[in-house]
This record gives C-alpha cells, sequence and structure tokens, in this order.
C-alpha cells in the first residue's frame, strides 16, 4: 500500500508519494493529529517541509476531509486529503519544481517510484518540454549528462549515444512498445513525458531492433485531463522558421470517464542552415476511457517532415589532424531535398478481474515512406586542411511498415511475509522494410568553401529488402520484504530473432532464425526509511547478430544475437524537493571482428565502466537545477588481432556534464529566468585513437514571463542555445566508422502560448 501525502495547512505541500505501509487506522489518526503508531511513524517520516503520509490506495477511492468541529485539544486543524489514481498504467506525478516526474515505466512492470526503481531513470515532463521550447527529442534527453546525439544538428535522423553505446532512433519505444515511433523527428507535440532508462533492459522490454544496449527511451503520450484545456501557441526560431500548435483536452460521460485530446502544429521557414528550408506537419488524437476495472487508449498520428535547399553533413577524416570544426550554417550539400511521412494508431487495453489480478494487451501499426537524401551526407577523406577528395551522397526511396503487439497478466500474492508481483507477457514486432539508393559521382570540395555538386536522381521505386520477427515471452517477480524495506525483482525472457533479406529482383539473399534467453536480477533496500535508496542490477542486453558475406568475408554467415552485459549499483537520496542519484556501472558489449585476414569472428568485445551523478528538483524556493556529471573508462578489450586491445573505446569522452538552472524571480512575479551548460571532453572518433576531436562547452540562456491578456493566462518565452555560436565537432557517430558530427549554432527561439 503506497503512502500518500496529508499536506498541513499553512505549509507547503509535499510532492513526492513514498511506499511505505500503513492501515487505514493510521490515517484517521493522523488527520485529527494523534500520533502515528510506530510501524507507521518509521514507514511515514514527516516531511521535511510538512506533512504526514497515509496509504495511498485508501485515498485514491475517494477524498477524505476531517471533521473540523470541536477537534481534540491540541489537535492540528482538519485537513483535506486527495490523491491520484494508482496502479502500474497510472502516470506518475510531477516531481518538485515540475521538470520531472516521480516515476518512470519500466517496460512489462508498468510504472513505478523511482525510489522503487532498481536502475537509473529520468522522467522529463510536458512542462520542461515546453519551457525550453524543446524541437526534437534531442533537446530533451540532452539533459542528462549521459547521453549525446550522434547525427548532425539538424540531420533528417536522430540518434543517440547512452552510456557510451549507440541507440538509434528506431530504439524508440511509445508506452514500451517498439516500432511506433515516426521516423525522422519525434513531434513533441503530443509526448507527455519523455522517460530514459539507461543500461540494456532486455527483460523490461524486449530486443529493441537495433539493440539499444546504452539505454532506452520512452515516449508517454498526453491524455485528457479532469480540467478542459484549449491552448493556442505560436513561434519563431531563426533563422526564418515559423510555427504554431494547437492543444485540446475534454473529457465527457459519466464521472468523465472518456477523454479526448488532440494535438496539432504546424511550420515552415528557413533554418539556421544557409539555404535550407523546412516545413512540418502533425496531428495527433488519444481517445482514452477509464473505468473502474477496465481502462483504454487509442492513439492516432500523422507526421510530415520536409526539407529543400540542403541536409547536415557529416565528417570523414583521412588525416590524423583533424581541421578546426566549420560553422554549423554552412551548407555542404545545397541542392539535397527529403520527404519523411509516418502514420500509426495503437489501442491500449487492461482489465482488472479483481485487486489482486489483472490483464492487459495492446496492438500497434505504423507505416513510413521517405525519399531524398537522407542517409550517407557523408563529407570523405578531409584532410587537415579540409580539403576532401572523395565525396559520396546517397539518395534514397524507401518504406517501412511495422506491426507490434504485446499481452500480459499482473498478479500478486503473498507467500508468508514476502509480497509478490508478478508479470507475464509475450511480445511480437514485425517488420517489413524496403528501399533503393543512387550514389552520386565522387568531387573535390573543402569543409569550409564547398563546391556546389548535382545530387544524384532519387529512385522511385522501393522494392522490399528485408522481413524480420521480434517474438518474446518473459515471467518478472517482483517480491517484497520487511513492509516493503526491500524489494527483488528477478525474471527471464526468452527472445527470438528472425530476419530474412531480399535482393532487388525478390530472390533471398540472407536468412536468420535465432533465440537467446536472458536474465536480470535487481534489488532496491531502504534501511534508513523512503528517503534514501540503496540499489544494484544485473541485466543483460541482446542486438541482432551481424551477418557477413564475401568479398569482405570469407564466406556468408549470421551470428547468434549479442548478449551485453550489466553490471550497477547505486544510490538515490530524496531529500523532499531535491533528489540526487549516484551510480556505478560497467557495460560490456560483443563485436564482430575477423580473424587470419577476412574470417569473420563474433569475438570482438567492448567495455564501458561509468560512475554517474544525476540531480533534479528545487533546492529553494523558486530555484531549480537539472543535470549532472559523468566519468567514462571506455575501452576496446578484444579487437581484430589484438591491434587495438586497450585502445579507448570510440566516442565515449571521460567526463561529460549539464547543469541547467532555473529561478522565479522575486522583484517580478510571472518572471522566470534560466541558463545552463553542456559539455564534453576530448574523445576519439577512430579504432586506432589516432583521430581525436577536442572537448568542448556550450551556454545557454532563458526567459519566461507568465500572465494574463484579457483575462486569459499567456505565457511568454525566450530561448538562447549556443550562445556564443561556438563550432565545435560534438561526438563520434558510430563505433564502426571514424565520422564526427558538428554541434548545433546559435539558436534563438521565441513563443507565445495562450490559454483559452
Amino acid at each position: 500500500m503506497k503512502c500518500a501525502v496529508l499536506a498541513l495547512p499553512g505549509r507547503r505541500p509535499p510532492v513526492r508519494r513514498f511506499p511505505p505501509r500503513v492501515d487505514q487506522a493510521d490515517i484517521r489518526s493522523a488527520a485529527v493529529g494523534a500520533p502515528l503508531p510506530r510501524a507507521a511513524q518509521l514507514a511515514c517520516a514527516a516531511f521535511p517541509a510538512g506533512g504526514l503520509y497515509a496509504p495511498a490506495a485508501v485515498l485514491a477511492q475517494s477524498a477524505i476531509t476531517a471533521e473540523s468541529a470541536a477537534p481534540p485539544a491540541g489537535a492540528l486543524p482538519a485537513v483535506t486529503v486527495t490523491a491520484s489514481p494508482t496502479g502500474p498504467e497510472a502516470l506518475p506525478p510531477v516531481y518538485a519544481g515540475g521538470q520531472v516526474a516521480t516515476g518512470a515505466r519500466l517496460g512489462l512492470l508498468g510504472n513505478v517510484d523511482v525510489m522503487d526503481t532498481p536502475f537509473n531513470t529520468t522522467s522529463f515532463t510536458s512542462e520542461l518540454i515546453e519551457n525550453q521550447q524543446a524541437r526534437t527529442l534531442a533537446d530533451v534527453v540532452r539533459n542528462d549528462p549521459s547521453v549525446r546525439y550522434t547525427t548532425s544538428s539538424g540531420h533528417a535522423y536522430e540518434n543517440f549515444r547512452i552510456r557510451g553505446f549507440d541507440v538509434n532512433q528506431n530504439d524508440i519505444a511509445i508506452n514500451g512498445m517498439y516500432g511506433l515511433a515516426p521516423i525522422g523527428h519525434v513531434p513533441l507535440e503530443f509526448v507527455e513525458r519523455v522517460e530514459l532508462l539507461k543500461g540494456p533492459s532486455a527483460l523490461l522490454s524486449g530486443m529493441a531492433p537495433s539493440g539499444a544496449v546504452g539505454g532506452t527511451i520512452n515516449l508517454v503520450p498526453k491524455r485528457a485531463g479532469d480540467e478542459p484545456l484549449s491552448r493556442v501557441g505560436l513561434g519563431y526560431e531563426s533563422d526564418g522558421q515559423w510555427g504554431g500548435a494547437v492543444d485540446l483536452g475534454r473529457r465527457f460521460g459519466q464521472d468523465n470517464a472518456w477523454g479526448l485530446r488532440v494535438n496539432g502544429a504546424y511550420s515552415d521557414g528557413d533554418t539556421e542552415l544557409d539555404g535550407q528550408s523546412k516545413k512540418r506537419e502533425f496531428v495527433s488524437a488519444a481517445l482514452d476511457y477509464r473505468g473502474r476495472d477496465l481502462k483504454a487508449s487509442l492513439d492516432a498520428y500523422s507526421s510530415k517532415e520536409s526539407y529543400r535547399g540542403g541536409t547536415p553533413a557529416m565528417f570523414w577524416f583521412s588525416s590524423t589532424a583533424i581541421p578546426a570544426a566549420p560553422a554549423a550554417s554552412i551548407n555542404q550539400f545545397p541542392a539535397a531535398r527529403g520527404d519523411l511521412e509516418s502514420k500509426a494508431a495503437i489501442a491500449r487495453a487492461e482489465y482488472e478481474f479483481n485487486p489482486n489480478l489483472s490483464a492487459f494487451a495492446a496492438v500497434g501499426v505504423k507505416h513510413d515512406d521517405y525519399a531524398g537524401f537522407i542517409n550517407g551526407t557523408h563529407v570523405r577523406n578531409i584532410n587537415a586542411l579540409g580539403t576532401s577528395t572523395t565525396t559520396v551522397t546517397a539518395a534514397q526511396f524507401g518504406y517501412e511498415k511495422d506491426v507490434s503487439s504485446e499481452a500480459g497478466l499482473r498478479g500478486k500474492f503473498s507467500t508468508g511475509p514476502v509480497l509478490h508481483e508478478v508479470v507475464l507477457q509475450a511480445s511480437n514486432l514485425d517488420q517489413e522494410a524496403g528501399s533503393a539508393n543512387n550514389s552520386s559521382r565522387p568531387f573535390t570540395t573543402n569543409i569550409y568553401d564547398p563546391v556546389y555538386t548535382a545530387m544524384p536522381a532519387i529512385p522511385t521505386l522501393a522494392p522490399r529488402t528485408s522481413e524480420s520477427t521480434l517474438r518474446s515471452l518473459a515471467l518478472v517477480d517482483t517480491m517484497s520484504f520487511m513492509q516493503d524495506m526491500l524489494r527483488l525483482t528477478v525474471g527471464l525472457r526468452n527472445q527470438s530473432v528472425k530476419t530474412t533479406n531480399f535482393n532487388a529482383a525478390g530472390a533471398v539473399t540472407g536468412a536468420y532464425d535465432e533465440s537467446a534467453v536472458t536474465p536480470a536480477v535487481a534489488a532496491v533496500f531502504k534501511p534508513w526509511g523512503p528517503g534514501i535508496s540503496l540499489y544494484a542490477n544485473y541485466a543483460q542486453g541482446l542486438s541482432k547478430g551481424d551477418s557477413v558475406s564475401p568479398p569482405l568475408y570469407a564466406y556468408s554467415y549470421t551470428f547468434a544475437p549479442y548478449k551485453s552485459e550489466q553490471v550497477e549499483g547505486g544510490v538515490k537520496w530524496n531529500a523532499g524537493t531535491f533528489t540526487n542519484t549516484a551510480s556505478l556501472f560497467q557495460i560490456t558489449k560483443p563485436m564482430l571482428i575477423t580473424v587470419d585476414g577476412n574470417v569473420p569472428s563474433d569475438g570482438g568485445e567492448k567495455r564501458v565502466r561509468g560512475l554517474e551523478w544525476n540531480t533534479f528538483g528545487e533546492i529553494a524556493p523558486g530555484v531549480r537545477l537539472l543535470g549532472g556529471a559523468t566519468y567514462t573508462d571506455g575501452v576496446q578489450t578484444k579487437t581484430a588481432g589484438s591491434a587495438y586491445d586497450g585502445n579507448t573505446a570510440v566516442g565515449a569522452p571521460r567526463w561529460q556534464g549539464n547543469l541547467g538552472v532555473e529561478w522565479d524571480t522575486p522583484f517580478a512575479p510571472g518572471l522566470t529566468l534560466s541558463g545552463g551548460v553542456i559539455a564534453s571532453s576530448s574523445q576519439y572518433v577512430n579504432a586506432a585513437n589516432t583521430q581525436e576531436i577536442p572537448g568542448w562547452g556550450v551556454f545557454a540562456l532563458g526567459a519566461r514571463y507568465a500572465t494574463q491578456m484579457a483575462g486569459r493566462d499567456l505565457v511568454l518565452r525566450l530561448n538562447v542555445a549556443n550562445l556564443f555560436d561556438k563550432r565545435y565537432y560534438s561526438g563520434a557517430f558510430s563505433d564502426t566508422t571514424p565520422i564526427a558530427t558538428l554541434g548545433q549554432g546559435r539558436t534563438v527561439g521565441v513563443s507565445a502560448t495562450m490559454e483559452f
């Protein structure tokens, strides 16, 4: 039974909920000021800013109002207690400061409080997205020091590096399900939470399409609230992007059981890249039903992006002397263009047979289309002067069809003093893809003064190139001991991976059908009460084994899925209005190498050890912090012929740090000032450690003003990224190619949002 807050009059109400157990009599005692029993005192400590705790399961059913008449002598005044719905699908409340939430989704386990979570997680809120005027998913997750963007700013795709490992765009989940996020950039207008779970998590969510060893990103769609919402926003972004957004929410029916949330956005105009223009069109609708036993939802969206007049490049060096980074505004491919479109629908339902048994199921379909210069926009063989002698640019035309589904049971039971929460889940992801591409002729250019070249023709047909099925079955048991002082999670997932590749004529060129079992064990221990959690985990991740063939390799072969392993331990401290997490981890991942010339082997290995610190919340009234720092030691432990054994891993800087500050000014009510810094130390972009890009740091400033106009709430926002317009290489693109990405130039965004 969870503990919710009993706010005391005249004091700031707590914003956290802790998981101790008290019985129903204790809440009545607390409401009239009587002392709590000792067990309840130990379980529900007084909140530092004022407040007591009571069972949320009781409060969720109805608000409790204490009688104010004739209270006992010395008793506290009467209080009114309210609480939000609980359960694995209930959205965790917002934490102090509003930038993050008190919990996040752990795959099949549903939503779990951060202090009960045996992993390092952060859930960024829609309030943070709006206040930072985040354009893309990268703008949100860069608030975490362990995450960096690995495609050049403004690129058509969003790829990331988490804890030193690549996490591709197709590894993004929606409500724990892969294969349903839009291609290109994720429109943030329909997103309520962006949840970051660090480390491999094959047990919790199944295998991600590209592995997602370093972590996973989950999106939580918006839902209609109890209060009607009509919000309109207008914005401008340098150097000429104008746009608007609409957000409408209503609940209706008996007890507001039905809800509808509609989001729309449109933007068009010039970008920071010289000569480029972009247009974006997005609309989504979310219908949900919340009955006593049945909860269901239906989400649908349509997303279109197009750009003309160029696309950002990535840089492939031939020299050990790395030329200085060009300005982000320099257009390397001014004739490039592209179009990306996604449409999806997702249905989900959960039915509670009784308080101890429930069932859930979900199914989603998505279709992507793309055409233009989406991949392969590389400037190759760049020497120390910035001259490139062989630039190859690819034009693509393709599609992808995805069908994702899951179903399962959740049950609770006790064996003596141990409470068990068991989840059985089956999942399936079917994907079909087709593509064709044309490459340009080689030509000579310079990254500081590009030479115009004609782009190759974009294909008009996309033959089927691959089909894959990711199917799994998982069983997880979370056991609670000593009145929830100790929580132990153990589980297994059997994952199968089946892939077939085709040539342009439709003939099978390769087939893959492998399976693997991934275990995990994790624990949370709270020996000093709910404010401090010690946690540890051992988890495995899965990624597709590589497929190889002549002439690069001696023969054709497909390896079994690679098993990555993580060992992690840490401590979380919740001080009431701010939280700190310190984590120590090690992740190892197998890698493809060659032996005896060109014989393939999966005997390679990359290892990353790290120490992370994260902080968020309100350190003083009106002062909020969000950020942290991470130290990593990434090593190539097993390489081909041991040539690079012991070398630093590609894209693994020793230090990365973030710090964002917000201040509600006392001299101007409604005015908030903000600032931040993001920094990384130097890193290698090639396995030989002969090509190193320098460290960098960029600053941001912002301000917002909340006021009223014509009786309507109005918020004005201003944000400046990369305040001093620093030119820098932001990181390495991947482990296997020596490519550097370019950081974002100075960008100014202003917006006005009004509620009607």
